[in-house]
């Protein structure tokens, strides 16, 4: 990798992470939300579902303006947007409120992750491209880390809602940061003559082949069990092992670092060893359905196994993320439509998301967690049935590697 792609993914990479964490600290804190102001998860739960709903709409129309104007611009103006929402937390009183801010800054958020794979395509040469995309996938983990290391101290010293104050901090240094180092889309020298830099006219019908339907829902369940599992998995350890809310959070820790490993873990293994998306992304997701059997039997029974098996199945999760949603938009650069189908896939993790969100609460509620860990089995499952069957499909529509 030449020294401007490299620096130009670490950069990416501490963006990403700031934009992480300016989003999932709400997650990290919910649950002593729940017991700091006396609302139901269920109220809180709407507005991590109107957020993951607004995000993934959001990621359409962030895609689509991301192809025709300045992806630097698009960040700064998703950066501040998410500050001012951060910073409105503070002050919020009831559910309802909440759930406002929280879907404005959702939709912030979806101005992140397609105008940064512009960056990263058009400024980087196709080898650059696959390195670069698992260091900036990497920050989201990064991100999601100090916020579950942080939050605790917060919430012990000042309480909960200066969490929400540190983010509005780090969204609103992180202005400054994409005006002053952040390039535009003007691809390198040697990158020049890149067949992803060729733009037809987008047929926007052609894109969406059966093939590519079915891996969306691949990454709609893919993102039920990472996001759903992450979001709620302190408060299944905190009710589950009558844990207290700092000490649950403080188990989130471990979701990040181990994604992590499966963010560099998964690129290599695609790289390297299974160089067919497909198969790659059903055999994590057949990791992640090991791991919620795993979960599903040892509910209620020990806290540490439940702990390991949730943080491999998040983890495995992300390696699938890596693949479907990370990987395979370089496979669209020929048609003009890269961030646009950028924003397409994750929008499909946030379907997932906002679903997961609202009904895994539910379902615990009505059911108990050995129930919800159940359904994460079962979805697991259904992600590696749909990746192993899409893998001729996918060959004839796209070609090897």
């Amino acid at each position: 990798m030449s020294k401007r792609a490299r620096r130009l993914s670490i950069l990416l990479t501490v963006l990403y992470a700031a934009s992480y964490a300016t989003r999932v600290n709400f997650g990290a804190i919910v649950a002593e939300m729940t017991r700091a102001t006396g609302f139901s998860k269920g109220a809180l739960a709407w507005s991590l579902t109107g957020a993951f709903i607004t995000y993934g709409l959001g990621q359409l129309v962030s895609g689509w303006l991301g192809d025709r104007f300045s992806p630097r611009s698009m960040l700064a103006g998703g950066f501040s947007a998410t500050a001012v929402m951060n910073l409105l937390m503070v002050f919020a009183k009831s559910p309802a409120v909440m759930a406002a801010i929280w879907c404005v800054n959702g939709f912030a958020q979806s101005f992140m992750w397609p105008p940064i794979v512009r960056l990263l395509v058009r400024n980087t040469s196709s080898e650059e491209y696959k390195e670069g995309v698992v260091l900036v996938s990497l920050g989201s983990s990064v991100g999601a880390i100090l916020v579950y290391l942080v939050s605790p101290l917060f919430i012990t010293l000042w309480g909960w809602r200066t969490v929400f104050a540190a983010g509005a901090v780090c969204g609103a240094l992180s202005v400054p940061a994409v005006l002053i180092f952040c390039p535009d889309a003007e691809p390198l020298p040697e990158a020049a003559g890149d067949p992803r830099e060729a733009a037809p006219r987008v047929r926007y019908s052609r894109l969406f082949s059966p093939v590519v339907i079915a891996v969306m829902v691949a990454i709609v369940l893919q993102g039920a069990l990472r996001d759903g599992v992450t979001t709620w998995m302190p408060s299944y350890i905190s009710e589950t092992y009558s844990l207290g809310a700092s000490a649950a959070i403080l188990t989130g820790v471990f979701l990040p670092l181990f994604s992590m490993i499966c963010f560099r873990a998964g690129g290599t293994v695609y790289e390297k060893k299974i160089r067919d998306p497909m198969v790659c992304a059903g055999v994590f997701f057949a990791v992640g359905a090991a791991a919620a059997g795993v979960l599903f039997a040892v509910t209620g029974r020990s806290a540490v196994v439940s702990v390991i098996a949730s943080v491999l199945l998040t983890g495995a999760m992300h390696g699938v993320n890596l693949i479907l949603v990370c990987m395979l938009p370089e496979f669209f650069g020929g048609t003009g439509a890269v961030s646009f189908m950028t924003g397409a896939l994750n929008t499909c993790t946030y379907v997932g998301s906002a679903a997961s969100t609202y009904l895994f609460p539910l379902l615990t509620e009505s059911a108990g967690w050995r129930t919800t860990t159940g359904a994460w089995l079962a979805v697991a499952a259904a992600g590696a049935a749909i990746c192993f069957a899409s893998v001729r499909a996918w060959k004839r529509r796209f070609g090897s590697r």
